[in-house]
């Protein structure tokens, strides 16, 4: 089954048409890779995906709801769906701990304690348990981003 179906996804800003008729599919458990020179529209493709840019034409279905429907409830559709930035996004005032119960704390309703076991455990997956009180402006890039794939 797909996870993620785009059907001629195409995306302009103004007259400029950065997106052409894409077409992907996703199945579950699949990874892929995004490659490509700068400004050739990877960042474009991947936040129409979250309807963080709005897209000008085509389908994407996400484990099986059409986001571009616009009766969808696309706040719901986030909640399963993961993305990690480029710049990381991560809160620099709080610790890696914190950065990462946030979400399931304030969104999920996940008591504190439910939240930091989860995150603990997911420190462990990335390999940074023990950065788990350091702040982001501490660490390295790769550990940053290892931060924002746990979150």
């Amino acid at each position: 089954m797909s996870m993620i179906t785009v059907k001629n996804l195409r995306k302009s800003f103004g007259n400029v048409e950065v997106l052409k008729d894409i077409n992907a599919e996703v199945k579950e458990k699949e990874v892929v890779c995004v490659i490509g020179p700068s400004g050739s529209g990877k960042s474009t493709f991947l936040r129409c995906l979250n309807r963080l840019e709005e897209i000008s034409g085509g389908e994407v279905v996400i484990n099986g709801q059409d986001i571009t429907d616009p009766k969808i409830n696309i706040n719901k559709v986030r909640q399963e769906v993961g993305m990690v930035f480029q710049q990381f996004n991560l809160f620099p005032h709080k610790s890696v701990l914190e950065n990462i119960t946030m979400g399931p704390i304030k969104i999920h309703a996940i008591d504190k304690a439910a939240a930091e076991k989860l995150a603990f455990d997911l420190l462990d997956k990335v390999g940074l348990r023990e950065k788990a009180n350091s702040f982001p402006g501490e660490l390295s890039g790769g550990q940053k981003q290892r931060v924002a794939i746990a979150r």
